[in-house]
Formats: C-alpha cells, sequence, structure tokens
C-alpha cells in the first residue's frame, strides 16, 4: 500500500524534485532550446534541464534563447551565445533582439537593422527603431518616427504610416495610427478597430 501511495503522489513531487537547483538562482525563466535562462548576484547565463550551467554567468544582461541562439550583454556591447555557451557573434552592438525567421535585429551607430546566425548583415542599418521578425515581416521606423513593416529581404511592404507598431502574431498586428489603436493584417487592411 505504501508503494502505491508513492507511485501515485510522484507526479505532485517530481517538479519539486527536478526544480530543486532553481533554488540557487535569484531568477529562472522556462526551458527554451533546451535551456534556461538564469540569473545570479546581478549576472545572467543559461542551465540545462538538469541545472548543469552551459553558458557561464558572466553577462550583465541577456535574452531567452530562439533558433539556438541568445543575445547577451557585456559592458555596453551585445554580441550572441548558442545553446552550448559558444560566443557565436562577438560583442560588437548597442542592443540586440532575438532571433526570429533567421534574422535578429540589431543596432550600431544609433541605427537598425538585421543580420543572420553568421553575424553578417543582410538588411543595412538604416532604421531608427526596428523590432523583430514575426511570421516574415518586422515593425521598423524610419527618421520622422512613423513605423512600417519589412519582409525578410528588406522590401517596405507595409508602407511607414503608423505612430507605434508590434510584432504580428497569428497573422494580426497591433499599431497606432494617431491616438487610435487598430489591428491590421499583413496586406494592411484593417481587421478589427
Amino acid at each position: 500500500m505504501k508503494k502505491l501511495m508513492f507511485v501515485l503522489l510522484l507526479p505532485f513531487f517530481m517538479p519539486v524534485f527536478a526544480q530543486k537547483w532553481a533554488k540557487e538562482y535569484d531568477f529562472v525563466n522556462d526551458l527554451s532550446n533546451g535551456v534556461s535562462l538564469v540569473k545570479k548576484s546581478g549576472k545572467y547565463g543559461f542551465v540545462n534541464k538538469d541545472g548543469k550551467v552551459v553558458v557561464p554567468l558572466v553577462y550583465d544582461e541577456s535574452s531567452t534563447m530562439s533558433e539556438g541562439y541568445a543575445p547577451v550583454r557585456k559592458g555596453d556591447v551585445w554580441g550572441y551565445v548558442d545553446s552550448l555557451g559558444n560566443i557565436t557573434i562577438e560583442p560588437k552592438f548597442e542592443d540586440a533582439l532575438c532571433f526570429h525567421d533567421g534574422l535578429a535585429a540589431v543596432k550600431r551607430n544609433n541605427k537598425w537593422g538585421f543580420i543572420n546566425f553568421q553575424g553578417k548583415e543582410i538588411i543595412p542599418l538604416t532604421f531608427d527603431n526596428a523590432r523583430g521578425f514575426h511570421e516574415q515581416l518586422a515593425a521598423v521606423a524610419n527618421a520622422k518616427g512613423y513605423w512600417g513593416f519589412i519582409d525578410t529581404n528588406g522590401k517596405l511592404v507595409i508602407p511607414y504610416m503608423y505612430h507605434h507598431a508590434e510584432s504580428f502574431m497569428d497573422g494580426v498586428a497591433k499599431v497606432m495610427k494617431g491616438e487610435k489603436t487598430i489591428y491590421i493584417n499583413r496586406y494592411n487592411a484593417v481587421v478589427q478597430q
């Protein structure tokens, strides 16, 4: 009977045992790409599902792992590491976002553009602001502060006409025109006001 009781209660206690290592950190994010972002004493790194450190806690800031890479900041510059802890793109950017659709938004000399996994500039750093790609489109802002959307080739497919824009999700993006919030589809048609 005791053995049966233990087997029945085991699923309730497994998460506690599995995450016992989490108490060692000030912050533990969800598992993504096989690793979790963790923070301890103001430094960030990554651990695997068993709590083993795979990316040392030496970074001043980081985002979660996406498409096998994570942006990390050391001092004033950002670069990228992979899920094995290798520095894949040397820190040289003023800001950096996660990879989506094979591209990541980065900022240098106060301008945003997009790089690939090798750190090669695919879409020139010419934008005043940018969001990451989602559903093959990225919101970008021009020097006048207007937002539009580009495709993965850098072609402007939704003109600069919005005062604010968020990324596409499930085929819809939230944008603002003046004080009015609306939702558009990828063809710039209003789907909800």
